[in-house]
């Protein structure tokens, strides 16, 4: 399989197929079919964009952390994706999610000046698998079941953004960033789960 690259800068590729959504609700199908030949991290980078503000909408993290995992995994093994039609046609509310996704874009926008070709080893070859295997990783905290928790669904949704980018874009910088963006989630999480069990045996001690 054959990730093409964009000319085009992430924000701008990502505004314009969201402006193709119509409709009072979306499916990631319609997504995927807007999103056409650009590709599986164009479309990973696209389920980050409604967590990286504070609006929950109803199904989202099951359906978009669900496809960043099974994208992640067809990006790693190099072979065309399979998303279960479960996933694939569960509606979601587009007045609630198209405002978000657009409000995503405009923090990816502020990161476009930054993004440029470099350390081109991290983004090519062997690095692409294990890219992939980190974006599993990702799409697995971000469906992890801490949704009261501040920044659960944020801290690795901007790890995966990240690394995203940086694929999408030769930017091996970008790379490592998504790298960093996942091991300050996996200690963030696990400092979460440490003081839920001193708290737990506090209370029955």
């Amino acid at each position: 399989m054959h990730f093409n690259d964009t000319t085009d800068s992430l924000s701008v590729t990502l505004a314009r197929t969201i402006d193709g959504i119509q409709g009072e609700t979306v499916t990631l199908r319609q997504l995927m079919s807007a999103i056409g030949e650009q590709g599986l991290l164009l479309l990973c980078a696209l389920a980050t964009l409604p967590f990286l503000i504070p609006v929950s909408i109803p199904g989202v993290s099951t359906v978009f952390g669900a496809a960043i995992v099974l994208l992640s995994v067809a990006i790693t093994l190099n072979r065309m994706p399979w998303l279960p039609a479960k996933i694939l046609d569960r509606e979601l509310d587009a007045k609630k999610l198209l405002p978000a996704l657009r409000k995503g874009v405009s923090i990816v926008s502020r990161l476009d000046a930054w993004v440029r070709p470099r350390a081109l080893s991290m983004t090519a070859g062997r690095m692409t698998a294990i890219n992939g295997c980190v974006l599993v990783f990702g799409g697995i905290l971000l469906m992890a079941p801490f949704g009261l928790i501040p920044f659960s669904n944020t801290a690795p949704a901007v790890g995966i953004l990240l690394l995203t980018i940086g694929m999408i874009q030769r930017d091996g910088v970008f790379v490592l960033l998504g790298y960093l963006g996942t091991v300050l989630t996996v200690v963030y999480f696990s400092a979460l789960l440490y003081a839920a069990f001193w708290a737990g045996g506090a209370l029955l001690g």
